[in-house]
């Protein structure tokens, strides 16, 4: 995965004390996505617009808001969460991922 002619913001996103980390990478036509890193662990998740995470390296569970059922993603595969709701994950190797936002 390339991205050609974007804008990176210097500083990262840090999220539970330093175990979720990502930047985000704007687009011309001003969308954003973010390149982040997870380590393992559980973590939760709030979204306010709709998201598609593609998972680019490691392994994790997901939980979708309203569902009862765990989910595994891996390198290659990705997962679409809702706007305004919310997902859980179970980080099971250190994890890379790229997360696009939706309006």
């Amino acid at each position: 995965m390339e991205f050609k002619n974007v804008t990176v913001d210097k500083t990262s996103n840090v999220y539970f004390e330093g175990n979720v980390s990502s930047r985000n990478i704007i687009f011309d036509d001003g969308s954003i996505k973010t390149l982040g890193l997870m380590l393992i662990g559980e973590y939760e998740f709030n979204t306010s617009k709709k998201e598609i995470m593609e998972i680019t390296t490691g392994e994790l569970e997901v939980l979708l808001s309203g569902e009862s059922e765990w989910k595994n993603y891996k390198e290659g595969m990705s997962f679409e969460v809702p706007g305004n709701s919310s997902f859980k994950v179970k980080v099971h190797q250190i994890t890379n991922y790229c997360c696009s936002y939706i309006d």
